[in-house]
């Protein structure tokens, strides 16, 4: 065989070794082998593209969530509705309009169909009125900021509780987390209508010695909350609070074995300070959606109790309440049973899209 170059003879085959050496040599650059893109390819390549936060791609994906844009609207027109509707109507939450008692809905009294037809200005009662003269427009407004409120307090205290108890869990692991865990698992197996019977039996007669004996401002305010609305605040902050806590202790498990959760220990920081600045922070996303979704949780259950005389009492009023006012006269004033209960079920329904929706936008595994 003749030789094919320079190369190595391997018994009867002749191998060529320049370009298996060539490999081995570092490449020269010649000033021929790149040459300047294109405006056209410049165009194809360059991506103007904006970096978005978290937050503003989440804001993003639940603005595209039509069904909870709406019931967010839905939403602030009720808290609009609720905190600034009884400054704008004449009558008073508890005035009793003389004469004016039983009307039906757009009706005026005689005392008042003399003043319109003598050229005076009279708010009409849209509602009507109940069986004391009171505009039931303003009482279902008040009823509506009353059970906005609890809703959104009962869920702070659900939040703070179970953000904390999950936590801890979470972060010590091992035999403290299983028995913060059966604890959780004990709490699960009461019942809440119980709970809140026993306490209202329980604290019963010393909130009243003390509301009779203490002269302090925050006495008086809990007096005016009445015992039913105290016991279904403890009832919310020995009860709810374990799906919260389920929940936050899920994520720090899975969090904790994060690489700035190893660095912060190795600089030395204590665990408050890494639950504090480093796991909770990151589980804000879940806390944001499950106290969300605990507010219409509180509602109802305040409602449910309130309409069966265990919730909020007079002189307050909440859309259980009203609702349970309005069955006594259900054959003649249906209207005063309706009227509440489809307000409750509304506010109720736009709370719970809306935190699907906001559960969605902030669930970063649906991201595009």
């Amino acid at each position: 065989m003749t030789n094919m170059g320079k190369g190595k003879k391997f018994g009867s085959f002749q191998v060529d070794t320049e370009p298996i050496l060539a490999m081995n040599q570092p490449y020269v650059c010649q000033p021929g082998d790149f040459t300047l893109a294109t405006d056209e390819e410049k165009a194809s390549i360059e991506q103007s593209r904006e970096v978005n936060s978290f937050w503003h791609e989440a804001w993003g994906r639940l603005r595209a969530n039509k069904v909870a844009m709406v019931a967010l609207v839905i939403i602030i027109f009720y808290i609009l509705a609720a905190f600034l509707g009884p400054v704008l109507i004449p009558y008073g939450y508890s005035e009793q309009i003389r004469g004016s008692e039983n009307l039906k809905m757009m009706q005026y009294s005689l005392l008042e169909q003399k003043n319109i037809d003598a050229g005076q200005s009279i708010f009409p009662h849209i509602f009507g009125t109940d069986s004391l003269g009171r505009d039931l427009l303003v009482r279902i407004l008040y009823g509506a900021r009353v059970s906005l409120t609890i809703g959104v307090v009962a869920s702070l205290i659900v939040l703070v509780i179970g953000s904390i108890f999950g936590s801890i869990a979470g972060y010590r692991g091992g035999r403290v987390d299983s028995i913060m865990m059966r604890i959780v698992d004990i709490i699960y197996s009461v019942p809440e209508i119980l709970v809140v019977l026993l306490l209202q039996v329980v604290l019963s007669e010393p909130l009243k010695e003390w509301f009779s004996n203490s002269s302090s401002g925050f006495a008086k305010n809990m007096s005016t909350l009445g015992t039913g609305l105290i016991s279904i605040f403890i009832t919310f902050g020995i009860l709810y609070w374990v799906s919260m806590a389920r929940i936050i202790r899920g994520q720090v498990l899975m969090l904790k074995q994060q690489e700035y959760v190893t660095a912060a220990k190795a600089i030395g920081a204590n665990s408050p300070h890494i639950i504090k600045k480093h796991l909770l922070p990151n589980c804000v996303g879940q806390l944001i959606v499950t106290t969300c979704l605990q507010i219409p949780s509180a509602i109802f259950l305040e409602s449910f109790l309130s309409f069966l005389g265990l919730g909020v009492s007079a002189p307050l009023a909440s859309l259980g309440s009203l609702a349970s006012d309005g069955l006594k006269g259900i054959y003649s004033y249906t209207y005063r049973l309706i009227i509440p209960a489809v307000v409750l079920s509304v506010m109720i329904l736009a709370l719970n899209l809306f935190g699907d929706g906001l559960r969605d936008a902030l669930d970063p595994r649906l991201k595009k």
